[in-house]
Parts: C-alpha cells; structure tokens; sequence
C-alpha cells in the first residue's frame, strides 16, 4: 500500500525536531550575570569637618585657674591648672597683645574659660581682654599671658629669656620688662626689632652689701636690688647690648660712687655706646635683672650659667 506523501513530510520533520531538540540539551547554558553589589549604607554622608591647627589654634585651658610654682633661681611664677609655666611678654602693654601670626603659633595664649581663679599665693589681679579673633585671653595685673611651645611638662621653662623679651609671669611686682630699680627713661633701637630702655642716671651711684643664709653676701644697690655680673663680660667692657639689656639693664650713674659697709672690691665706670656710664665692681660691668621685682630677690641668679650674683671677692656660683 503507497504512504501517503503528507505522512513522509511529517516523519521528515520528526527527525529534525529530534535532533535539535539533542543538540539544544548538549549545548552549554548561558552565563548567569552577576548581581549588583549592594554597599551598605552605615551613615549619612558628608563632607569631613576641618581640623584645628595644631600650631596657630590658642590653648584654651582646661580651667581658668592660674596658681603659683616656685624655682631656686626663677622664684615664684604663675602656672596654669596642669602646672604648666605662663609668660609674659615684653613687647605687650596692659589689655594689650603685640604677639600675632607666627608669634602666636610659638606662644599660645592662655584663653578664659569661665570664671577666673587665683590660686593660693597668686596675690595680682586676674583679668581677661578680647583678642581681634573673639577670643579672650587671660591677664595678670593687666599683662597677657602665654605658653611657649618649647615646654614639654610641667615644670618646664624653656621660654625663659627668649630672645630678651619673653619671661615667666612673676606672682608679684611690676612685669619683668620694666624692674622696680631700672624702669624705662627712653629707648633707643635695640635687637630683634625692640626698643632697649635706657637705665636711670643717678647723681650717686651706691653699692652695698645684703646676706643670704644660703649664697652669704652680695652686691646691692642703695635701694637692696640684687647686682649681677655677666661671665662674657671681661673688665672694663660690657658684651651685653641689644635685646640683652632689656633682661639685664645696666646700673648706670653720673655722679659719685659709694662702697657700702664690706664692699671692698673698687667700684668704677665704663662709657657704654650709647654714651651712659655704667658701674663696675673690680672691673666687672654691673647689671639688674629684669624679673627681680623687689629688694631681696634674686632670681637671676645662675641664668643660662653666665648671668650671677657679685660677692665682696668673686662672683657667687
């Protein structure tokens, strides 16, 4: 019996069927695409806020306390809460603040937190001004006060006569720059930009002696402040000038020299360049030291290891 012709196509196309559907099962299957990261979102974004400057940031105390420390050479000076030594400036005036830019950065000012405290011992005024930044930095008896970058911890006083012109803050007396015995007359052009004052000429000029129960006798003028000598010095020439006579003004006199009671060495001048005379004692060049505040101090004793106080026979070290 002859196949219908429809019944051959349809088994034809059957076979075809059969191998693509063999074909299809040994292809390969295609590539899952990978999924989309997904970041977990911990916070809202933004922008990181600006630190502070390390070096140009004033020190905000931790209190507004100011208290006393005491040094063998330096005598009693102000800290602040953590002990840390406060300066003063001698280029600054009463409520006003001469250190800016740089300066600053070198000498962070003690800004007010809040009242202010004296410590025990802290017998001046306590005062605060306003600085052209806002800030309020701390004063004592109208002086602004400041840390040097130098100090390490507590106790330290590295900034100690920098430059002729920066000092620890004395508890009492007038600011270093400007010492009872040798206040300012006029200036003339001193080191590093400043203006050196000129010593006070008296018509008499007297050495005496006072005692220490430790140092023993030393030289004094007629008013008991404590006379210096300057180990670079030699005799009959004085090597201090400039910034260094702002710490270290010259006893200086136009008239007659008095030797007190055991004041036995010889007393005489030396014509300084500026044409003042100032004293010597066997030669050597007389001086004050700026941070002595009153008769009986001697806090600049043994400075920087040149700077000491006269004996009747040789200087006390």
């Amino acid at each position: 019996m002859k196949q219908p012709k429809f019944s051959k196509i349809a088994t034809v196309s059957t076979f075809f069927v059969v191998i693509a559907l063999a074909l299809a099962a040994c292809a390969p299957a295609a590539p899952t695409a990978a999924p989309t990261a997904i970041i977990p979102v911990t916070g809202a974004t933004s922008t990181p806020m600006a630190q502070p400057s390390a070096t140009t940031a004033p020190v905000v105390a931790s209190s507004t306390m100011v208290n006393m420390a005491n040094d063998p050479k330096l005598g009693a000076f102000l800290v602040d809460s953590k002990g840390m030594t406060l300066y003063v400036y001698g280029k600054d005036t009463a409520g006003v603040s001469n250190c800016t830019g740089q300066c600053l950065a070198n000498w962070p000012a003690l800004i007010a937190n809040g009242t202010l405290t004296a410590g025990s011992g802290v017998t001046g005024t306590l005062t605060s001004f306003t600085r052209p930044d806002g800030t309020k930095q701390v004063a004592y008896n109208g002086m602004p006060l400041y840390y040097f970058i130098g100090d390490k911890k507590p106790g330290d006083t590295v900034g100690q006569g920098k430059l002729g012109v920066w000092f620890v803050a004395p508890v009492s007396g007038t600011p270093p720059m400007q010492p009872t015995a040798a206040p300012a007359a006029t200036a003339t052009p001193g080191g590093y930009g400043q203006q050196v004052p000129a010593a006070p000429a008296a018509t008499t000029a007297s050495v005496m002696l006072a005692n220490d129960p430790k140092l023993g006798a030393f030289l004094v003028d007629g008013k008991g402040m404590t006379l210096y000598i300057f180990t670079k010095d030699t005799a009959g020439v004085s090597n201090c000038a400039g910034g260094c006579l702002k710490a270290w003004p010259p006893l200086v006199a136009t008239g007659d020299l008095v030797a007190g009671p055991g004041v036995t060495g010889k007393l005489g001048f030396i014509t300084r360049a500026d044409g003042t005379k100032q004293v010597t004692y066997n030669g050597m060049p007389l001086y004050y030291w700026a941070s002595d505040a009153k008769p009986g101090d001697m806090a600049g004793q043994g400075i920087g290891g040149v700077w000491f106080m006269m004996s009747p026979t040789a200087p006390i070290k």
